[in-house]
């Protein structure tokens, strides 16, 4: 049997790697710059420390989701981030999960005769 039958709300495409706050973020920055952000842009893209940044890049690094290039570009160090192929389809994934997931709270919400947040 399916498994999504008998856990319609499981929702097993929001990717934990992907689904953080931060995470999702960088991603979504990364897919609207195709030739990559330089570390700072991004930082400030996503309103992060660069700690925080780093510890997120490491993780979707890790995971084959960004690649980072170190280089130079006017005698100074400069670092590039990228969304990887394999970065840009699971986001993508993620994103039809996602999309789901507003779907189904919208019919619920409909189902259940309540105000929809857009006209309460």
């Amino acid at each position: 049997m399916d498994e999504s039958n008998n856990a319609p709300f499981a929702y097993e495409g929001l990717d934990r790697v992907i689904h953080e706050r931060a995470r999702l973020g960088v991603l979504t920055s990364l897919v609207a710059h195709q030739k990559g952000l330089i570390f700072g842009d991004l930082r400030d893209l996503c309103g992060l420390t660069d700690g925080n940044l780093s510890r997120h890049l490491h993780v979707l690094q890790e995971a084959g989701l960004v690649e980072i290039t170190k280089g130079f570009a006017h005698n100074r160090p400069q670092t590039v981030c990228r969304i990887t192929d394999l970065g840009r389809a699971r986001y993508l994934d993620y994103l039809s999960v996602l999309e789901q997931v507003v779907r189904d709270a919208a019919k619920a919400v409909s189902d259940a005769g309540l105000p929809s947040p857009a006209t309460a």
